[in-house]
């Protein structure tokens, strides 16, 4: 199986050592020529996976044309370049391809989930598939064993990419629905930054308990009330990513949110991480979804506040500590 993959960062780098490690004949596409010639040079990203060799067979080139002759193109790209990727592949994808979005988020502008823009964007009928769960690339990369999620409307794509991908090390399930696993996979990052805040303000276990609970029952009703099923979010790409993002030192939102929490203001803390944190698009993108479908989302407005007001941390936490009472379930002493 031919497969290109589109972005050299720790996520898509992982998944291309991985996938020649199995058999397939894969390219790496890097947009940047400096970082081609590095990645051709050194036959290792040393910027997000050092230690992790290159494959002998596996290839590295900057020519997007490359997707034109793969059976299936994965795009590895953060949210805000996949409209603009999507558009540039469009000329070389046909109805013969799959293409599988790898990236979480959602997009800041519009609100619109990836594969969604992908859909827009590329003019070609070819099915999509989007792969998800809790997996760091710098697991992923050392054959850390491994357990996503594929969804697409085509059950014959998921399945074929469930071929292509699972080993030994990585064992992939498949489900119908696109719009949980794609929703699940862009909020976990919100409720990450706020786990690493309770991180920066030094509180305990109990505290990201609540917040990873709380969190998760925000996650589930926006996810339902925008067609997802709430049976995705307690799986791989809801509880389990939420899972690996809260509690994993390989989280860029915690770690930005610990920043966050010790009193380094939103974009100093993004700085310092030196890639792309997607909780910070994704909060915005959640606020403006709540707010259309009229669902409540206390946690997630709190990131807001703190992530585009300024509001301060603590403030934050007592605001979600004094709330008017309510019961946990809707269904009690119904």
């Amino acid at each position: 199986m031919k497969v290109a993959v589109i972005g050299s960062g720790g996520w898509g780098t992982a998944l291309a050592v991985m996938l020649a490690k199995t058999g397939s004949e894969v390219a790496l596409w890097s947009f940047d020529e400096k970082e081609y010639q590095r990645l051709f040079n050194d036959r290792e990203n040393r910027a997000f996976l050092p230690g992790v060799l290159f494959p002998e067979g596996m290839k590295c080139t900057n020519d997007l044309s490359v997707a034109k002759d793969a059976d299936i193109v994965v795009m590895a790209v953060p949210s805000f370049a996949v409209r603009t990727t999507a558009r540039k592949l469009s000329e070389y994808i046909t109805d013969k391809h799959i293409v599988v979005n790898v990236s979480k988020g959602i997009e800041k502008d519009t609100s619109k989930r990836l594969s969604e823009v992908i859909e827009e964007e590329i003019s070609a009928s070819c099915d999509i598939v989007v792969l998800s769960g809790p997996s760091h690339a710098e697991e992923v990369g050392r054959g850390v064993p491994t357990a996503i999620i594929a969804t697409s409307r085509s059950k014959k794509a998921a399945e074929t990419v469930q071929d292509v991908f699972m080993n030994e090390n990585f064992r992939v399930y498949i489900t119908d629905d696109i719009v949980g696993v794609e929703l699940g996979a862009a909020l976990k990052n919100v409720m990450a930054l706020a786990a690493g805040v309770c991180d920066g303000l030094g509180l305990g276990d109990n505290t990201k308990a609540a917040l990873m609970t709380r969190g998760l029952a925000e996650m589930v009703r926006l996810g339902i009330a925008l067609g997802g099923k709430e049976e995705t979010f307690a799986g791989l790409a809801g509880l389990g990513d939420l899972i690996v993002t809260c509690m994993s030192m390989h989280s860029r939102n915690r770690r930005a949110g610990i920043l966050i929490g010790q009193g380094t203001g939103t974009d100093k803390a993004i700085e310092k991480i030196g890639a792309v944190v997607e909780g910070y698009y994704a909060t915005q993108s959640a606020v403006e979804l709540a707010r259309r479908v009229n669902i409540e989302m206390p946690i997630t407005q709190e990131v807001y506040k703190m992530l585009f007001e300024n509001a301060d941390p603590k403030e934050a936490l007592y605001t979600l500590m004094t709330r008017d009472k309510k019961k946990e379930s809707n269904t009690a002493w119904k």
